[in-house]
């Protein structure tokens, strides 16, 4: 089984790119569903039909859903938001807001992502497409299994515990709600859950990660923080798609500055995401709507030849390895770049202003975005291991920290934004 993800900027067209992968691999023979995970559906648009909350079957091999939010909501998260409504209320406040801060943030999506694990249960298919929420909203959830885990490991019992004990008092004191056992059997049912989908999509032999970009600089620099964040989870990378790429022959004037913009970002976009394949999809002549232009765009990002594996394949693994890896070791934070084939004498490596690592080996170049903990930490040193690069970060005094997670918490100092690596 495969599962697929595409993520981008929003408007950047990775419903389009979504379900021309989701068509192809129809027609290659893999019974295939795509999904939409965004809010904002525009799925059935891309296929020229209505697509709704169940699964709707688009072509032989396929079918798509775009995901009721609300009623998977209510699925995870329901027991534990009517518990949380009741609270709020008996506090006085109003029922309509109550149950509006009884939400968990994020936990729209995140039920969506969660139908991921009950469709790869199910074994009715064989590769699985997501057309996620924009880059941001897809982010931020990622750490949330992590978090839950925590809670469950180190609150959930102290608090179940301490209810079962002062229950009978409490009600002779008071009348405030408290939750039964069903309600904290719901959280934990809610973070297993969260913990199989957080394994499914980091497993790199089933899942892959792919960004969506158009040749922007904005948009790059986007897709360049996603890909760090990414990787710090443990969600791989395979590609990059690079849509609505202007042909180089265009000639009028009013699109030279556009084309001449476009290629300078397009060598960008090889330094930034090297040595990630950049699958290119030139700006067409009408909009991708149906099927006919969904296999136009197929075509052109996954190959011409659809009959069997190989180049025409969506559901390869066009990326084999780990480019880029975060980890704790001897009381730093190493940054592990793969750069095999390298002497050390050709690397020159140096942090820009806008929190980049810039290593420059020769005329080639590549920029790394560092993730949030990382960018505030001094670089010790940077030396070669095989054939990776690793930089090393140290690590603040009085950082209880053990794991990659931590530099998500600890208390960061302002460092210089200019600082120069040593390597050894």
């Amino acid at each position: 089984m495969r599962i697929l993800l595409y993520t981008g900027k929003g408007g950047v067209g990775k419903t389009s790119v979504s379900a021309a992968c989701a068509l192809r691999c129809a027609e290659l023979g893999y019974r295939t569903v795509v999904l939409s995970t965004d809010s904002a559906h525009s799925l059935g648009d891309s296929f020229n039909t209505r697509i709704g909350s169940e699964l709707v079957e688009l072509a032989p091999n396929l079918w798509g859903q775009e995901i009721d939010l609300l009623h998977q909501m209510d699925k995870y998260w329901g027991r534990v938001q009517e518990y949380l409504n009741v609270l709020f209320s008996w506090r006085g406040m109003d029922s309509l807001v109550a149950e509006e801060t009884s939400v968990l943030p994020g936990m729209e999506e995140l039920a969506s992502l969660m139908h991921i694990t009950h469709l790869a249960d199910s074994g009715a298919y064989d590769v699985v497409i997501i057309d996620a929420a924009p880059t941001g909203s897809t982010l931020q959830l990622l750490s949330f299994p992590e978090i839950a885990r925590w809670f469950i490991e180190k609150i959930m019992p102290f608090e179940r515990r301490t209810l079962q004990i002062a229950r009978p008092i409490v009600a002779r004191m008071s009348d405030i709600p408290l939750p039964d056992d069903s309600m904290f059997e719901s959280v934990e049912e809610l973070v297993d859950v969260l913990e199989r989908t957080s394994l499914l999509l980091s497993d790199s032999s089933t899942s892959s990660m792919r960004l969506v970009i158009n040749p922007e600089r904005m948009v790059i620099k986007e897709a360049q923080r996603a890909y760090a964040y990414l990787n710090l989870y443990g969600y791989a990378v395979d590609s990059v798609v690079c849509n609505r790429v202007f042909p180089r022959q265009l000639q009028e004037a009013y699109f030279s500055g556009w084309v001449e913009a476009q290629q300078r970002n397009l060598a960008f976009v090889e330094e930034a995401f090297h040595p990630l394949p950049i699958l290119q999809v030139p700006f067409f002549a009408e909009e991708v709507l149906g099927r006919e232009m969904l296999r136009q765009m197929a075509a052109t990002v996954f190959g011409e030849d659809p009959v069997r594996g190989g180049e025409g394949d969506p559901t390869q693994l066009y990326y084999k390895g780990e480019p880029q890896s975060v980890f704790v070791r001897d009381g730093h934070y190493v940054l592990s770049i793969a750069l095999p084939l390298v002497e050390k004498e050709e690397v020159n490596l140096h942090r820009s202003v806008a929190d980049e690592l810039i290593v420059r080996i020769g005329n080639w170049k590549r920029n790394i975005a560092l993730p949030t903990g990382l960018a505030r930490l001094k670089i010790d040193s940077a030396k070669y291991e095989g054939d990776r690069l690793n930089i090393l970060f140290r690590k603040e005094e009085g950082d209880p920290g053990d794991s990659v997670d931590s530099f998500q918490r600890g208390p960061w100092a302002q460092l210089k934004s200019r600082l120069q690596g040593e390597i050894v």
